[in-house]
């Protein structure tokens, strides 16, 4: 058994900080994450981090995807926003495009995209959302993964259009009976403590089941591992989620890399 482990990072702005990254990406030999979906300054980061979030992921050797969201740096990209569907596919080439030029500097590739937030929620049922944001990354980083809420219509527009796409299960979001994210306005949505996220990740990964809110239990296929860069002590429970995995014979490793 394999897994990926991703983290959302480089949603620092200004003199505003956001997150663990320092401490997500931190250890002797390695960091705890495999892949790094970084912020491209539209629901969050910016110039600066991004640069410094690059150079990051590079001398720790974590694979760096785009993480485009909503123009919604208010709201954290986490409120929906009526655009059009080839107004997204601007929006998300334009955030590629930056990320991918600071990893140009560095002579790295962009290996995955994954939408953030409301971008990612209403492309998981929205088919136009979906499809632009599809071709945006085939346009961009054709060679990249596509990252989507496992059984979405995010990764089947990728599917459709050539793309590598990775179904991606959360390790801190409670789900529906339908497979989608409850929303977090419900007072249950989000796991705070380690015990609930090592229960939650331990169904996905070695038996391909998640819990749901109303407590029934559905099936989930996932290739990558999200953990938000902005929880709870997220660095100390990555670390210690990847210790429990590797000693359950789970082999930590990003998309890229050969079995």
């Amino acid at each position: 058994m394999r897994i990926d482990l991703n983290a959302d990072v480089g949603e620092s702005y200004g003199s505003f900080t956001i997150g663990e990254d320092a401490a997500l990406f931190a250890s002797i030999t390695s960091a705890n994450i495999t892949s790094a979906n970084i912020a491209c300054g539209f629901h969050a980061g910016d110039f600066n981090v991004m640069r410094q979030t690059v150079e990051m992921a590079v001398n720790h050797n974590v694979s760096i995807g785009a993480h485009p969201g909503y123009p919604d740096i208010q709201g954290f990209g986490r409120r929906a926003m009526a655009m059009p569907p080839r107004e997204i596919y601007n929006a998300v080439v334009y955030q590629i495009g930056a990320l991918k030029q600071f990893c140009a500097i560095q002579d790295v590739a962009v290996t995955h995209v994954k939408p953030h937030g409301a971008l990612y929620n209403t492309a998981a049922i929205d088919l136009g959302v979906a499809e632009a944001i599809a071709e945006a990354v085939y346009d961009s980083v054709p060679e990249a993964h596509l990252f989507g809420l496992c059984h979405s219509e995010l990764l089947n527009a990728g599917k459709r259009i050539g793309l590598q796409t990775a179904g991606e299960a959360f390790a801190d979001r409670r789900y529906g009976e339908d497979g989608r994210l409850c929303s977090r306005l419900l007072p249950t949505a989000v796991l705070h403590t380690y015990e609930e996220i090592e229960q939650q990740v331990m169904d996905i990964v070695l038996h391909g089941r998640v819990q749901t809110i109303a407590g029934t239990t559905i099936a989930i296929e996932a290739d990558t591992l999200c953990f938000h860069g902005d929880g709870r002590d997220v660095a100390k429970y990555v670390k210690q989620m990847r210790q429990a995995l590797e000693t359950a014979g789970v082999r930590i490793c990003s998309l890229g890399t050969a079995i």
